[in-house]
């Protein structure tokens, strides 16, 4: 940690050097491991998973019905045929996480982890799921949002903007809510300047206005609303003057929105893959735009269509395992998403690669001959289709194998021409003359959580 930061004395009377609080003392101890164990080689890396894997699986089996047979053949520990072992262990599914319910609850958390807290996924998938998760792994949670901004080397003195709450009455325009600091993972060891916040659903000549009033240093929010945020600032030339950098979270990120924060604040963006049931899975380098598995906190595999693991350059669905939650492990837990696997980083790091996040299987577009795509936008894709209608925001909606809605928000309905436009856009970007029917909105629904997926397929593909 080579930045000048003001860190906060939790003793009377004692301001230098700081003594954190106990659990900042947890958190300070965290940090200064991580900045060595990112340099190690990837086999070293590795290893130190690998031994942790065993601890939460020996765990898991003796104490965790669900997984009492289960992990039979992994719980004695590493050793040189484990990790093959490991592969043959079940992928768990969501689906199997609603089905087991307490059964995948530990009947022995050890009590050095701390308290339990329980949440719930947003259910964009469709199946919601409960997860428990201990103090420690909360502590954990910390460290890694605290890596995240030495890497970017944030100024914390600055205000730190989120456009991401999404529940009725929360963070209400005009004021939104504000916070003397930017969070308790970061709040607890170090000063920072104050958080503002604003609710999700506000219109976004609104956000604008209230993103001019508050004049931030960073700004963070979901890519779908970065991009609105974006373009609504460029087509009029409105600056945020003190704006340095933009943060997202939570939805897979296009590259056009970097571009359109290039050209409208003239600011980089930083992205960020988390689950809540997860917690960090990759941050992006500091250096590139490539993303580092967080393995000190996370065993992630990308497997093929067969169950092996990819190799740099290939692309196959996310696995993860979360290397500190003994209250309810998540044991080779497939996330629904699907990512590319990368090479070594030029930044030194020996940290796994990931070069993209590509989304879910639901963001999968199913041809009427069972043949799955990747229907995501090219920049070009984008210009193109803003270019037919007025619209402020797009969401493709597969309802069968043969029909596609369109579903826009804009301000104002479509002229038959513009219709007739948009329905010939998609059966040429999808290569098929597909049904398409175009709704508008006035605005575009989404999650409890405040996402909005570009891509969203009701066909189950064939087996």
């Amino acid at each position: 940690m080579t930045q000048s930061l003001s860190l906060i004395s939790a003793v009377p009377e004692i301001d230098w050097p700081a003594v954190p609080t106990a659990r900042g003392m947890g958190l300070m101890s965290l940090l200064f491991q991580l900045e060595q164990t990112q340099w190690l080689p990837p086999a070293a890396l590795l290893a130190r998973q690998l031994g942790q894997l065993g601890r939460l699986a020996a765990h898991a089996q003796r104490t965790v019905p669900f997984y009492a047979d289960r992990l039979a053949g992994v719980a004695d520990g590493p050793t040189d045929e484990w990790l093959d072992a490991w592969r043959r262990v079940p992928v768990l599914s969501r689906q199997d996480i609603q089905s087991a319910g307490d059964a995948l609850i530990s009947r022995a958390v050890p009590e050095s982890h701390g308290g339990l807290t329980e949440i719930f996924t947003s259910g964009s998938t469709g199946r919601p799921i409960r997860s428990l998760r201990t103090q420690l792994w909360e502590l954990f949670w910390s460290a890694f949002t605290v890596r995240d901004h030495l890497w970017h080397r944030r100024d914390l003195s600055g205000t730190l903007a989120v456009i991401r709450e999404s529940g009725a009455g929360k963070a209400p325009y005009p004021d939104g809510d504000r916070a003397a600091s930017w969070g308790r993972s970061t709040g607890e060891i170090m000063a920072t300047g104050p958080s503002v916040s604003l609710n999700i659903t506000t219109p976004i000549d609104l956000q604008v206005e209230w993103l001019q009033r508050q004049n931030p240093d960073y700004l963070l929010s979901h890519p779908t609303m970065i991009e609105r945020l974006a373009g609504f600032c460029r087509d009029r030339g409105i600056r945020l003057e003190r704006l340095r950098q933009v943060e997202t979270i939570a939805e897979v990120l296009r590259p056009s929105v970097r571009r359109l924060c290039r050209e409208a604040w003239d600011v980089p963006v930083v992205d960020m893959y988390t689950a809540r049931e997860a917690g960090y899975l990759a941050l992006q380098c500091p250096e590139t735009e490539g993303y580092h598995v967080q393995a000190e906190g996370v065993f992630v595999e990308v497997l093929d269509t067969a169950g092996r693991p990819c190799g740099p350059g290939e692309v196959g669905r996310v696995i993860v395992t979360p290397l500190h939650n003994f209250a309810m492990p998540l044991i080779r837990y497939d996330i629904g998403d699907f990512a590319e696997v990368g090479g070594a980083c030029s930044c030194g790091r020996g940290l796994p690669v990931l070069t993209r996040i590509l989304g879910r299987r639901q963001n999968m577009l199913v041809m009427p001959s069972g043949e799955e795509r990747w229907p995501m936008l090219s920049s070009g894709d984008i210009e193109t289709l803003l270019s037919l209608a007025p619209i402020g925001q797009y969401q493709f909606v597969q309802h069968t194998p043969e029909r596609i809605e369109l579903r826009l928000g804009a301000s104002r309905s479509f002229a038959p021409e513009e219709r007739a436009a948009l329905v010939r856009w998609v059966q040429e970007k999808f290569e098929h003359p597909f049904d398409v029917t175009v709704t508008r909105l006035d605005e575009l629904p989404r999650t409890a959580s405040g996402k909005l997926q570009d891509f969203v397929s009701h066909v189950v593909p064939p087996a």
